[in-house]
């Protein structure tokens, strides 16, 4: 009899609940539950809202009882970085506050002159940005120092999820990793970073990898479900979840493609050398403590913003389509601009910053999106061109896996401009990535060398090659 899984799968605009099982000797994913999410003003802070986001998954797992359905366990993976503070019965001392608030300008330039950049880096390997958990604890130690003399656990937010699902406080690796307060090397918490910032150690909780099967849901959760299930700690952080799908080559670049563009290599290693510091790079963990030596582009978040500005009015696929009439527009902008992290119009901040580099202003929808995409592909391929330059070797494939692999557009200007072969698939990789990780904590499939081989044999990649010149 097939085992079922849920993998949880929240991004910054919307989630979904995904069942999964190995049938015939393929991964197959039906959908069961999806919903919107996005940051709200909660006070002056730009907040999620975990308790909506709640409800929605407890609704996505009553759908089981529909489908007459009995998953075995559950698992939850979001973005990275935003967290809550617990006090010691439980509740929340503070809201999630998104990483695209405004509330760290400055804290990290605070940082350095509490403790060199370069020691940060060389102990954590993680890219510096402005968002970054570390940064944002000590935004909350100036704003609001009660709440953390008082914290009795920290919880990333798919922590916190799976503690409301459990009872049982974690943190896990791959998400805690993107807070730049873990050691590298050691694989725990930096205490002498902590010590360095004047944050209390005694609140994070052991760090658990991937596959721990956490325990049973709370008793009153599966009455309200109609059954019990496990629940299993997937890589938490989507992007380590997305990256198990890629195939195994020592020659593949990824590009998880989606809000944002994390571009890099699996590694077996940290390389938390002075050039990968001077390019930023980050050594996220990942499963079986591999790394992802990769960097963090803006992403598809820009033509989000884009399509909200329009009310809406162009689907993606009409951007991509409006793009390609606008084929002789050429200007490019920053993508990792911090104007553009959460600008009041995109439109308009792009428009501005063509204006102050003395390009040509994109006015039209195909323009706009046109000027997107392009900027993407050239922020892309100088991160290429600087990978490629610390492993002193070419690259021969890019694989992209996400959402962002759909657009066609977009992966053929990448293959033109890289002059590489380019894979898309599969588009579900960070749910792939999820139920897999699951599914071998249960017994069902060996470890992730035989998970990715289910994986390419399951879902169709669609190749791209340069267009040749005419």
């Amino acid at each position: 009899m097939n085992k079922y899984v849920l993998a949880v799968d929240i991004g910054a605009s919307s989630g979904r609940l995904m069942l999964g099982s190995i049938h015939e000797g393929k991964l197959v994913l039906d959908e069961l539950h999806r919903f919107s999410n996005s940051i709200v003003k909660k006070g002056q802070y730009y907040c999620w809202d975990l308790h909506n986001l709640f409800v929605e998954i407890k609704q996505g797992i009553k759908k089981c009882q529909d489908l007459q359905v009995r998953p075995e366990s559950i698992g939850i993976d979001t973005w990275a970085v935003d967290f809550v503070l617990l006090d010691e019965n439980g509740n929340l001392l503070t809201e999630a506050v998104s990483y695209r608030d405004d509330r760290t300008d400055g804290v990290m330039e605070e940082v350095f002159q509490k403790i060199i950049k370069e020691r940060i880096y060389l102990e954590t390997g993680i890219q510096f940005q402005k968002f970054n958990t570390i940064y944002q604890l000590c935004a909350l130690k100036k704003s609001n120092p009660e709440s953390l003399d008082k914290a009795d656990k920290f919880l990333m937010v798919p922590d916190y999820f799976h503690y409301l699902l459990t009872g049982k406080a974690v943190n896990e690796y791959t998400n805690a990793t993107s807070t730049q307060l873990v050691n590298a090397f050691t694989k725990k918490w930096d205490k002498q970073l902590l010590d360095a910032v004047s944050i209390k150690p005694e609140m994070f909780q052991d760090i658990k990898m991937p596959g721990t099967i956490l325990g049973d849901v709370k008793e009153e959760l599966a009455e309200e479900f109609g059954f019990n299930l496990k629940v299993v700690l997937p890589a938490t952080h989507d992007t380590a979840s997305a990256v198990i799908s890629v195939p195994e080559h020592d020659e593949t670049i990824y590009i998880s493609s989606g809000t944002w563009s994390l571009i890099g290599v699996e590694n077996k290693f940290p390389i938390c050398v002075t050039k990968a510091l001077d390019y930023n790079f980050t050594n996220e963990g990942g499963i079986d403590y591999r790394f992802r030596f990769l960097k963090n582009i803006m992403g598809l978040w820009m033509i989000q913003e884009v399509r909200r500005n329009y009310d809406n009015e162009y689907s993606f696929a009409d951007f991509v389509e409006l793009a390609k009439a606008a084929k002789n527009f050429q200007s490019i902008v920053n993508v990792n601009d911090d104007r553009f992290l959460n600008p009041d119009n995109m439109i308009i901040a792009i428009q501005n910053y063509c204006a102050e580099t003395n390009q040509e202003i994109p006015v039209t929808p195909g323009e706009v999106a046109k000027c997107v995409y392009d900027s993407l592909v050239e922020c892309y391929v100088a991160a290429i061109d600087e990978i490629e330059e610390i492993f002193e070797k070419k690259f021969t494939k890019i694989n992209i896996i996400g959402g962002g692999c759909q657009n066609e557009l977009l992966n053929q200007l990448i293959a033109d401009a890289t002059k590489k072969q380019v894979f898309a698939g599969p588009v579900e990789a960070t749910a792939v990535g999820n139920i897999v990780s699951q599914l071998i904590a249960l017994g069902e499939i060996k470890d992730v060398h035989e998970a990715r081989k289910l994986i390419k044999h399951s879902f169709d990649v669609k190749g791209y090659e340069a267009a040749q010149p005419i």
